[in-house]
């Protein structure tokens, strides 16, 4: 059955004899939720090519249970594109074999930065037309969604169908959908437990925190000594994962992952969860998981907005600004702008390239800008002078991109710079089509250079939801 509107899934819901919680349901929001679902199925992924289809996979049972998880180096990614560029992308690898699984969000803010519409989609093979999810105004959440833990494996071969629970009670929700693995977007996550932690004054940002790990482990690398707010700069900013690490387990140092956890839970976003990393080096992510409508709540708590609740959670409790310090926020969104890797549903850093399209027009930092405008993050080197699309640019963007294997993520605060064509929103999209997925016609990355990191759709449906919000 194809869910393709609130109005079909109250039908759905009415034949099967369950009860539909309150949700959004006014003609504006059911037009962004509309818009945006028409946007991501416009995509048609069906022609990206699979690296690694599932006869490939199915001998070495790819389960991201069995295996970790981190963003590849930047000279991890370009050695592997240096080995693919020998062979065409239909001669590595075969058509996608059926519909991806996203997870997309979308919050309106207006004037104040309060929440004015709200829009979540859900693409998958059981929703190939994707499906609108119900949305509680007060909470800014749903009970209609029944999340599964992400499986590479069972993606491939099960259908997409997950089998593992996310969260208890959810098993009659009438919407069923594996979340896909977030990969470094869950340094938001990060990010929030330190600097709650330094408002509680259990961290102090300006303190050198000595990273000791035990066992060493090349992602996480060895022992180091650093200012924690040097951590998070770099964990955002670069998406580094040796401060990942560090930070990790700085929190479980102070024993207090659990306190974290049940901090996103109180504050109305159960989905958000950092889970079974190693006390000892701060590695193992793979037990974190992320839903697009709570993650687009964390950015909105991290954006502010004016006094009073930005929403309301199921027990009552009004979730306000305050739950970070103004300090903290200002930290935080500051930390966001600074992204070097803008190449998802920004590709600012390929300014004028034909490949990838140009996505959400975005205006690069000028931190990572050399004097020939080309961009250099860490290691990473772009071939582009970005000062043309920097002149011409319309927004910022204050975001966090993650991309493994199997994931391609961003989610970020869009604000437009006065005279352009207004807008202010958070969005997010999570997907399944990392790095081992590729565009049929995308050409080879000169030597030495960034790569191209995923299909351009990604770029067009940025572009694609900046106009939406640009015509709101």
């Amino acid at each position: 059955m194809k869910l393709k509107r609130f109005t079909v899934l109250c039908t759905a819901l009415t034949l099967t004899g369950a009860t539909l919680a309150p949700a959004v349901a006014s003609a504006e929001d059911h037009s962004l939720a509309e818009r945006l679902r028409e946007a991501i199925v416009a995509q048609n992924f069906k022609d990206v090519i699979d690296l690694t289809p599932p006869e490939a996979t199915l001998a070495t049972a790819r389960s991201a249970e069995q295996r970790e998880k981190y963003d590849p180096s930047p000279a991890e990614l370009m050695n592997k594109a240096q080995a693919r560029m020998t062979m065409s992308a239909e001669a590595a690898g075969k058509p996608l074999h059926q519909t991806p699984n996203m997870d997309a969000a979308i919050i309106e803010l207006n004037e104040y930065g309060r929440p004015k519409q709200v829009a979540n989609v859900l693409l998958s093979p059981q929703y190939p037309n994707g499906v609108v999810v119900p949305v509680k105004k007060p909470g800014l959440s749903t009970d209609q969604v029944r999340y599964r833990w992400w499986d590479d494996t069972e993606w491939d071969v099960n259908g997409g169908k997950g089998t593992r629970d996310v969260l208890a009670g959810r098993e009659n929700a009438p919407i069923d959908f594996s979340s896909p693995y977030p990969a470094s977007v869950l340094k938001l996550m990060v990010g929030f437990g330190v600097l709650r932690l330094a408002d509680e004054g259990k961290v102090d940002l300006d303190a050198d925190y000595v990273y000791d790990p035990n066992p060493v482990r090349p992602a996480c690398g060895g022992k180091s000594v650093k200012k924690i707010r040097q951590h998070f700069d770099e964990m955002i900013t670069k998406s580094q994962n040796e401060s990942t690490c560090a930070l990790i387990k700085m929190i479980h140092d102070l024993n207090a992952w659990d306190h974290v956890n049940q901090t996103f839970v109180n504050l109305g976003m159960p989905t958000l969860m950092v889970t079974e990393t190693i006390p000892g080096n701060g590695g193992r992510w793979i037990g974190s998981n992320m839903s697009g409508l709570d993650t687009a709540k964390l950015l909105l708590l991290i954006n502010g907005g004016g006094p009073g609740a930005l929403w309301t959670t199921g027990k009552g409790k009004a979730v306000t600004r305050n739950e970070l310090s103004l300090s903290s926020r200002k930290f935080f969104q500051e930390t966001l702008l600074g992204q070097g890797h803008n190449e998802m549903l920004s590709t600012s850093n390929w300014c004028g390239r034909d490949y990838p399209t140009q996505g959400l027009p975005q205006q690069v930092p000028s931190r990572w800008i050399r004097p020939d405008g080309t961009v250099k993050v860490g290691d990473a080197v772009y071939d582009r002078d970005v000062r043309p699309c920097n002149e011409t640019a319309e927004v910022t963007f204050a975001h966090k991109t993650g991309w493994v294997d199997t994931t391609g993520s961003d989610a970020g605060i869009v604000k437009s710079f006065r005279g352009k064509n207004k807008r202010n929103y958070i969005v997010v999209v999570f997907c399944n089509l990392g790095t081992d997925y590729v565009d049929a016609n995308r050409p080879a990355d000169p030597p030495g250079v960034f790569p191209v990191l995923y299909t351009q759709k990604y770029a067009q449906l940025g572009k694609a939801i900046d106009n939406i919000m640009k015509n709101m």
